[in-house]
C-alpha cells in the first residue's frame, strides 16, 4: 500500500510528477498477461468483464502490473487514474477506448458506429413561403429570369418574343413594388431592379421599330434623379431620332448626353461627336461636320472619321484639304501586330504550336478584319478624289499612289494602278487601260497575275482570242493558284471547242477556290457540250444551293431538265425563274412552250400572252399567238399579231398572206382583196397571192380576172423554166462530178444545190399557207432558242455571260475582274 497515493483535497497540486507509473513500462509488455490477452483477441471479442460502475470496461479491477501486483494508480493532481475508480464516482474519458464502442453498452449490443439504428434524421425544416419577405424575394428572382430570358432572345433575333418577356417583366416589377408598399417595406425597394426592367423594354421597343414608346420609356429613365448616370441614356434617345429622321432634335440630345458625360469617358465623347458629324451630314451642314471630324482627328482618330471627312471636303470642293485629309487617313494607327508575328521563326515546337493556334483566333481575325476597312475606305477615298485634286484624274492618281508608297500602306499602291486602268475601262478608253495593265508585266507575282488576267478579259471581250490566251498563260505562270487567271484560260479553250481541257481548267480553278462560283458555272456549260448532261445538272445544283436565287442557275437547271426528258421538273424551275424575274419575256415563252408540247393549251397561251406584253417584238410569240387565235375560231384577233410580224419582217410575204387569209376567213372580202393586191405590187412573182387575186376576182366579179390570169400564167412559166434550169444544173454537176471534173462547173453545182435546199426549206414554210381551196392550218410554231438573254445586258461590273445557253462563241461565262481589282 506504500504505493498507493489518495486524492485528498489538501495535497499540493505540483506533486507527483516525479512518480512512476509501472502501466507505461514498454519494456515489460511482454510478461503483462492483461496486454497479451488484448493482443491474441480484438476488442470487439475481449472477454467479458464485470463492471463495478456503469461506463467502464474494468470496473474496479485492480490493474495487473509488469510487477505481478495490482495495484490502483493516483494522478499526480490526486484524480484517481483509469481502473482506480472510487466507489460511487463516474468513470472518467480516457484516451485508449476503441472508436465505434461506447461505455453505456452493455453484452449483445451490436456494433453500430453511425448510429444508424436509431433510423432516418428527421426532414428539414421546410421554408415557410407565406411570408411577405419570401413571396418578394421570389417574385424578385422570376423578375430577373424574365430580364435574362429577354436578353437571350434579342441574341438571337427574336425581337418580338424579347419584348414580350420585357412587357412581363415589367408588370411582374410592378407588382413587386406594390407588395413591398403594402408589406410597409418601402425602404428596401430594388432601384437596380427598376432601372433594369426599364431599359431593357426601352431597348425591347427600339429593336421592334416601336420608337414612341421606347422614347416614353427612356424619358422614364431619364427624369427620375433617383438612377444615377441615366443621363447617357439619352445617346439612345438621339439614335432613335436619327432612325425618324428628325435630325435637329437628334443633334439636340447627343449634345445634351455629352454635356453629361465627363471627359474621363474620353472614347464614348468621341464616338458622341461623331456621330454629330454624321447628323450635321445628313443635314447638309457639311461646315459643321467638318469641325466635328477635325476635332475627332485631332484628339483621337481613327479610319471611319478620316474617311468621313474626306467626303465633306469633297462636298465642298477644298481640293488642298482633300489632299492633307487623305494624308492624315494613311497616317491613322491601326493599333495591330504585323504579320510576320505569325510566321514561325525558330524550330521550337512549343512556339510554333502557339502560332499556329493564334495564327486564325477571333483577336487574329478581328485585326484582319480591320485592315480589310482600312484598305477599303483609302481605296474609295483615293479614286472619289483623284479625280477633283487635279487637272486630270491620272495625275490625281499618280498623286494618291505616291503617297500611298509613303505610307504603312505600301502594297495598296499597285491596287490604285489597276484601278486607275479600269478607271480608264469605263471611260471606254480601252487603249490607256491596256498600256496602264501592261506596266505591270515585270511586278512581282501576285500583281503581274492581276494585271495579266484582266488584260486577258479585256482581250476576250474583243474577241481577240490568241492574246486572251496569251495573257491568261502569263498570269497562270505568275500565279498558279489565282482561280480567275485559270477560269479565263479555260475560256479561250472553251471557244476553240476543247471542251474536255476547259473542263479541267475549271475544276483546277475549283481546286484552288471551291468557292469559285463561275468555274463552276463553266464547268456545268463544258459538261452540257459533251453531253454529260447528268454531271452538268448536279454542277448546277451545287450551284443553287450556293446561289439560292441566281436566275441563270435555275434557268440551265430547267434547260437540262428538259434535254433530260423531264419537262414537269423543268417547268418547275421556270417557275422559280419567274418568281426571280417575273418581267423576262424570254421565260415566260419557253414555259408557254412547255405547257404547249405537254398539251396544256390555255396555260401555254397565258405564258406566251405574257411574253408578248413584255416584248411584243418575238417572231415566234406572234407566230403562236396568231396561229392560236386562227385555230380557235378568231381570225380577227389574229390578224393584230401577224401585222405586227409584218412590221418586223416587211420582206418576208409570208407575214402579210397570212393576214389577207384571215380576213378573207373572216368574211371581210373586200379588205383580203386591197391586202392582196398590195401584196402583189410589193412581190408581183409571188404564184401564192395571184391564185388568190385570182379567186377573189371570179368570186366577186371583177374584170381584173383576166389580167390576174394572165400573169398567173406568165408567172408559172417563169417558175417552170426557173425549175427546168435548176435540174438541169443539177444533171451536168452530176455528170461533171462522175467525169471528175472541177472548177466552175463544180462551183455553180453547190450554189445551186444549196439555192435548191433554201428553196426546199422556204416551200415547207410555205406549204403552212392555207391554198386557195382550204382554210388556214396553223403550221407548229418554230422551237424556241433555249437561251437566256440577259435583260440589263453585259455590264463591265458583271461580265459573266454565263447565263445563257451556250449558243453562241461568246455564250459563256467569262471571270470578271475579281473584287481585289474591281471593288465595288
Amino acid at each position: 500500500m506504500e504505493n498507493v497515493h489518495l486524492a485528498v483535497e489538501e495535497e499540493d497540486l505540483y506533486s507527483g510528477y516525479n512518480d512512476y507509473n509501472p502501466t507505461f513500462d514498454s519494456e515489460e509488455l511482454e510478461n503483462d498477461a492483461g496486454f497479451q490477452q488484448a493482443v491474441r483477441t480484438s476488442h470487439g471479442r475481449r472477454p467479458p468483464m464485470t463492471a463495478k460502475f456503469p461506463g467502464t470496461a474494468i470496473g474496479g479491477r485492480p490493474l495487473v502490473s509488469s510487477f505481478g501486483s495490482r495495484i490502483p494508480m493516483a494522478s499526480s493532481m490526486g484524480r484517481p487514474m483509469t481502473g482506480a475508480v472510487q466507489e460511487g464516482a463516474a468513470r472518467p474519458m480516457t484516451a485508449v477506448r476503441a472508436a465505434g464502442y461506447s461505455s453505456s453498452l452493455m453484452r449483445g449490443s451490436t456494433f453500430d458506429p453511425l448510429g444508424q439504428s436509431k433510423g432516418p434524421a428527421p426532414p428539414l425544416e421546410a421554408k415557410n413561403e407565406d411570408t411577405a419577405e419570401e413571396k418578394i424575394k421570389i417574385l424578385e428572382k422570376k423578375v430577373n429570369d424574365l430580364i435574362e430570358e429577354s436578353c437571350m432572345a434579342q441574341s438571337i433575333g427574336a425581337f418580338q418574343l424579347a419584348l414580350e418577356k420585357a412587357k412581363e417583366a415589367g408588370r411582374k416589377e410592378r407588382a413587386l413594388i406594390r407588395q413591398r408598399e403594402a408589406s410597409g417595406n418601402t425602404e428596401h425597394i430594388n432601384l437596380d431592379l427598376t432601372y433594369s426592367v426599364l431599359l431593357n423594354l426601352a431597348n425591347q421597343y427600339a429593336n421592334n421599330e416601336m420608337y414612341p414608346e421606347a422614347l416614353n420609356s427612356y424619358h422614364v429613365i431619364v427624369k427620375n434623379k433617383m438612377f444615377t448616370n441615366a443621363g447617357r441614356l439619352k445617346v439612345n434617345m438621339a439614335n432613335i431620332y436619327f432612325e425618324q429622321k428628325n435630325y435637329p432634335k437628334a443633334i439636340k440630345f447627343y449634345r445634351m448626353a455629352l454635356d453629361q458625360i465627363s471627359n474621363t469617358h474620353k472614347e464614348l465623347r468621341i464616338k458622341i461627336m461623331q456621330n454629330i458629324g454624321v447628323v450635321f451630314v445628313r443635314l447638309g451642314q457639311y461646315s459643321d461636320a467638318i469641325t466635328s471630324f477635325e476635332h475627332i482627328m485631332t484628339e483621337s482618330p481613327n479610319i471611319k472619321t478620316g474617311f468621313n471627312l474626306i467626303l465633306c471636303y469633297y462636298a465642298v470642293g477644298d481640293r488642298e484639304r482633300m489632299k492633307k485629309a487623305f494624308q492624315k487617313l494613311i497616317s491613322v494607327p491601326l493599333g495591330i501586330d504585323d504579320e510576320d508575328k505569325y510566321i514561325p521563326a525558330s524550330d521550337d515546337p512549343s512556339s510554333n504550336m502557339v502560332i499556329e493556334a493564334i495564327k486564325n483566333d477571333k483577336l487574329h481575325q478581328m485585326e484582319r478584319d480591320l485592315k480589310v476597312l482600312a484598305e477599303k475606305y483609302i481605296m474609295t477615298a483615293a479614286k472619289l478624289i483623284a479625280p477633283a485634286i487635279e487637272t486630270s484624274f491620272a495625275s490625281g492618281f499618280d498623286w494618291c499612289v505616291d503617297m500611298v508608297k509613303c505610307s504603312q500602306y505600301v502594297e495598296l499602291a499597285n491596287d490604285l494602278e489597276i484601278n486607275k486602268a479600269i478607271t480608264y475601262l469605263r471611260q471606254k478608253d480601252f487603249n490607256q487601260a491596256v498600256e496602264t495593265l501592261k506596266t505591270f508585266e515585270k511586278k512581282d507575282s501576285r500583281v503581274k497575275s492581276a494585271a495579266a488576267t484582266n488584260l486577258s478579259f479585256l482581250y476576250f471581250l474583243e474577241k481577240d482570242y490568241d492574246q486572251a490566251d496569251r495573257y491568261a498563260d502569263l498570269a497562270m505562270n505568275a500565279d498558279r493558284y489565282n482561280p480567275a487567271a485559270l477560269i479565263n484560260k479555260g475560256n479561250t479553250v472553251f471557244v476553240k471547242k476543247d471542251y474536255e481541257k476547259a473542263a479541267e481548267f475549271y475544276k483546277e480553278a475549283l481546286r484552288n477556290d471551291s468557292s469559285c462560283t463561275e468555274a463552276l458555272f463553266n464547268l456545268g456549260l463544258s459538261y452540257e457540250r459533251l453531253n454529260r448532261l447528268e454531271e452538268g445538272l448536279d454542277c448546277f445544283l451545287k450551284l443553287h444551293s450556293i446561289l439560292r436565287s441566281s436566275a441563270e442557275v435555275m434557268y440551265q437547271l430547267a434547260h437540262l431538265y428538259e434535254q433530260l426528258g423531264d419537262p414537269q421538273q423543268a417547268i418547275e424551275w421556270l417557275m422559280q425563274v419567274i418568281s426571280a424575274t417575273p418581267t423576262d419575256p424570254h421565260v415566260l415563252a419557253k414555259l408557254g412552250k412547255l405547257h404547249d408540247d405537254e398539251g396544256d393549251k390555255s396555260q401555254a397561251f397565258q405564258y406566251y400572252s405574257e411574253s408578248f406584253r413584255y416584248f411584243p417584238s418575238n417572231i415566234d410569240v406572234i407566230e403562236w399567238l396568231g396561229a392560236y387565235y386562227i385555230e380557235t375560231q378568231f381570225c380577227e384577233k389574229a390578224i393584230q399579231y401577224f401585222e405586227r410580224a409584218t412590221l418586223i419582217q416587211p420582206h418576208y410575204v409570208k407575214w402579210q398572206l397570212i393576214v389577207a387569209s384571215c380576213y378573207r376567213r373572216s368574211g371581210n372580202y373586200q379588205k383580203a382583196l386591197e391586202t392582196y393586191k398590195e401584196i402583189h405590187r410589193r412581190f408581183p412573182e409571188n404564184v401564192e397571192c395571184l391564185r388568190f387575186l385570182v379567186r377573189l376576182s371570179t368570186d366577186m366579179g371583177l374584170k381584173e380576172v383576166q389580167e390576174y390570169a394572165t400573169k398567173l400564167k406568165k408567172v408559172e412559166k417563169m417558175k417552170e423554166l426557173r425549175e427546168q434550169r435548176v435540174k438541169s444544173g443539177r444533171e451536168n454537176s452530176a455528170r461533171g462530178r462522175r467525169e471528175g471534173s472541177t472548177g466552175s462547173a463544180g462551183e455553180y453545182s453547190g450554189r445551186s444545190s444549196s439555192s435548191s435546199s433554201k428553196g426546199e426549206r422556204l416551200s415547207a414554210k410555205m406549204r403552212s399557207l392555207p391554198g386557195s381551196n382550204e382554210p388556214y392550218e396553223a403550221s407548229s410554231p418554230k422551237e424556241l432558242d433555249a437561251s437566256y438573254v440577259d435583260p440589263l445586258g453585259p455590264q463591265m461590273d458583271r461580265p459573266k455571260t454565263g447565263a445563257k445557253k451556250p449558243a453562241d462563241d461568246d455564250d459563256f461565262a467569262d471571270e470578271d475582274l475579281g473584287d481585289e481589282l474591281l471593288p465595288e
